[in-house]
């Protein structure tokens, strides 16, 4: 249960001006159906994050413990200072035509995880606690917290948030999961 709120938690907050943040922006703007839009993020981040999930598992598998340990380590440090660089939306992002609302949501989701932030947090969140569905879920549910206002309320929310303290907040949470896992608290403290 705490590999899923921690997943939870990190993804909502760090997802918060996010590229994906953006194209859900962009997506309820051009297409004005919250439904379609909302179904197709979720698809798309149990696809993308399901795949990214079941690469964190395995992993640790590969290789020794202790080298994980540090790999795990240093992609929490690693992720933190990602974190603190802001995403933009490239133009191309939200174009594709004749997929319908859905299918385009679908798809450029889809497309816009590869290699994103939040992706990169499950495959090492998945690693850390080698909880697949918990943190899959929460990952996803984090998605939806921050993407779901987005599409219903549009970019009013989210200009109110303080996008810069936040993703200073998540950095930190980043930091300190880095850092109990090289020195081996987490081990410790039965994490």
């Amino acid at each position: 249960m705490e590999s899923f709120l921690i997943s939870t938690g990190i993804v909502a907050l760090a997802e918060v001006g996010d590229k994906t943040q953006l194209l859900a922006l962009v997506l309820a703007a051009r297409f004005r159906r919250p439904g379609p839009i909302i179904l197709g993020i979720l698809v798309a981040t149990l696809a993308n994050h399901g795949l990214a999930g079941a690469l964190g598992t395995w992993l640790p598998h590969l290789m020794a413990p202790e080298v994980m340990r540090w790999i795990i380590g240093l992609s929490f440090l690693a992720m933190a200072v990602w974190t603190l660089i802001p995403d933009r939306l490239d133009e191309d992002d939200a174009k594709l035509a004749g997929a319908g609302v859905f299918g385009t949501t679908l798809i450029t989701f889809f497309l816009a995880e590869m290699g994103d932030k939040t992706q990169a947090a499950t495959v090492v969140l998945a690693a850390q606690y080698q909880a697949y569905a918990w943190v899959v879920a929460g990952t996803t549910l984090g998605m939806l917290i921050a993407n779901v206002p987005v599409v219903l309320l549009g970019g009013g929310i989210a200009k109110r948030l303080p996008v810069r303290a936040i993703h200073i907040t998540v950095a930190v949470v980043f930091a300190i999961l880095g850092l109990a896992t090289l020195f081996g608290f987490g081990e410790r403290l039965g994490i």
